[in-house]
């Protein structure tokens, strides 16, 4: 199903009926980017290996989910579905919010993601503000402090760019919009890397990093599926994020997804006629 916070009536394998032949040219692969046991960063990329089109949606982290034995409580939020249910239990949240079957998943962690960075030799990004923030009290102590502007971000501090959201350092700023301006900030890093990434031989990138990761692709598909990527520029990747709104429910901040724009957005990703 198709459901939000007060579930839907839009039956998800009318979805897959109508993908036909389609499918078997495309794969969905769930991206998580792991902070310890929790899930810090939700993406879903569906890429059409016969068009070499790719789309990815961002979920935010906050997504309000319709969970057993729990209302409006923290536990409603998706990145709580991962630290219970592990990966299996999140596919299939990500498949009754959105309608698309997960193929493949890859989870990374700090580690992953400074391999993945290094490999390419770093990531530019524009860095929109002096990001400063420190958290003493995380696993390992969180000391951000990256300057404004134009910079080669590398695999010591990438997971510092993608995690900050807001600052606790007077005079220091944060993204006005919250997590929406980190998934933004977030998808622009991707894009980035991927650009990168395709300048090299993303076999090699890809055997660099595959020990860095958990997935269900083997060392061979993963390769494979980069060969495959021949033809892929960073021009035909598309990023999304989940259609809806931030709201305030019961002194907790929710992100209440649009179950009409939602099913939109992916009938437009997956090509199907409504």
């Amino acid at each position: 199903m198709l459901n939000g916070l007060h579930g839907g009536n839009a039956d998800a394998t009318d979805i897959f009926n109508m993908i036909g032949s389609n499918k078997d040219e495309r794969v969905n692969i769930l991206l998580l980017g792991l902070e310890h046991e929790r899930s810090d960063t939700i993406m879903v990329a569906s890429y059409n290996t016969k068009t070499k089109k790719a789309d990815v949606i961002s979920i935010p982290r906050d997504t309000y989910v319709d969970r057993d034995g729990f209302v409006n409580s923290a536990n409603n939020k998706i990145n709580s579905v991962y630290t219970v249910k592990g990966i299996e239990g999140l596919e299939e949240m990500i498949q009754n919010i959105t309608g698309i079957e997960i193929d493949k998943y890859v989870t990374i962690d700090y580690d992953g993601v400074r391999a993945a960075v290094d490999a390419v030799g770093g990531v530019e990004v524009d860095v929109p503000f002096h990001m400063r923030y420190t958290d003493p009290y995380s696993d390992p102590p969180l000391d951000i402090n990256i300057p404004a502007g134009k910079q080669i971000i590398n695999g010591d501090n990438a997971m510092e760019f993608l995690r900050f959201r807001k600052t606790n350092y007077s005079g220091y700023s944060g993204y006005a919009e919250g997590d929406l301006g980190r998934i933004e900030a977030q998808q622009g890093f991707v894009k980035s890397a991927i650009k990168k990434a395709l300048t090299f031989r993303l076999p090699k990138v890809v055997a660099e990093v595959f020990p860095y990761v958990d997935t269900d692709f083997s060392l061979s598909e993963a390769t494979s599926m980069a060969a495959s990527c021949v033809g892929l520029s960073a021009d035909t990747i598309n990023f999304h994020v989940l259609p809806g709104t931030t709201q305030t429910i019961n002194g907790l901040s929710f992100f209440v997804m649009n179950q009409a724009e939602t099913k939109d957005l992916v009938y437009k990703i997956l090509d199907i006629q409504q």
